[in-house]
């Protein structure tokens, strides 16, 4: 049985970095890369951050049904071809998917079994500061992933698992613990205590067991007076 992963982020949140690292950490994982309509930026390449497509081929492949899910954003299109998961079931792997919460949406409604994962900066000035850090856009474009970040951290309850990623070692960890736990809960297999622990480490990120520190995090991004009407 091939388990699909999804991991969905505000930009700047460090889920790139993860990604990665948990690729790197994790075997047995297929990584799709997504579509896109958008301009290579800087150093990118064609099928290692995206497969970059024109608007009629994109179009091309929505109508004979080739996309896993969609969406136009910003007027670009991004999408998730089936053809990986198809891949990742010949090899009998797992798929590791990093898509938006729009994209996150269409996945869980095809495949309800599939594991939703999201990361959440500390708070609204740290993920400025990580956005500004990184020196890549414009005052206009950072103002917008912020707001964009405010709209998509609305959804987080509709998520599995909660990861809130102010330490990336531990950050790591959990995420990792997160994919090994769906493995050995759904593989059947007596599990060893050593494996019960993982389980565990998994668990402290469901959504029922973080709602007290999600608080002030989701405070931070309330717009300015929220809260304060009498």
């Amino acid at each position: 049985m091939t388990n699909i992963f999804i991991i969905s982020a505000p930009s700047g949140s460090g889920k790139s970095t993860l990604v990665n690292e948990i690729l790197f950490r994790v075997p047995g994982l297929e990584f799709s890369v997504s579509y896109t309509t958008r301009q290579p930026r800087g150093s990118e390449k064609s099928g290692r951050e995206y497969y970059f497509s024109s608007r009629e081929e994109f179009e091309r492949m929505i109508a004979q049904d080739e996309f896993l899910e969609h969406a136009d954003v910003f007027g670009n299109y991004y999408g998730t071809a089936k053809r990986f998961l198809r891949e990742a079931q010949a090899k009998g792997e797992d798929l590791l998917l990093d898509i938006d919460v729009q994209g996150a949406g269409q996945i869980k409604q095809k495949l309800p079994e599939a594991v939703s994962i999201f990361i959440l900066p500390p708070n609204r000035t740290e993920l400025e500061s990580r956005l500004r850090n990184r020196s890549l856009d414009s005052e206009q474009v950072i103002q917008r992933r912020l707001a964009t970040a405010a709209r998509e951290i609305e959804n987080y309850a509709k998520y599995d698992y909660i990861l809130v990623n102010d330490r990336l070692e531990e950050s790591i960890e959990l995420l990792r613990s997160i994919l090994l736990a769906v493995r050995l809960q759904r593989s059947g297999a007596p599990i060893s205590a050593d494996e019960k622990a993982v389980i565990a480490r998994a668990e402290s990120c469901r959504l029922q067991n973080v709602q007290e520190r999600l608080q002030p995090i989701l405070a931070s991004f309330a717009p300015a007076g929220a809260g304060n009407k009498s």
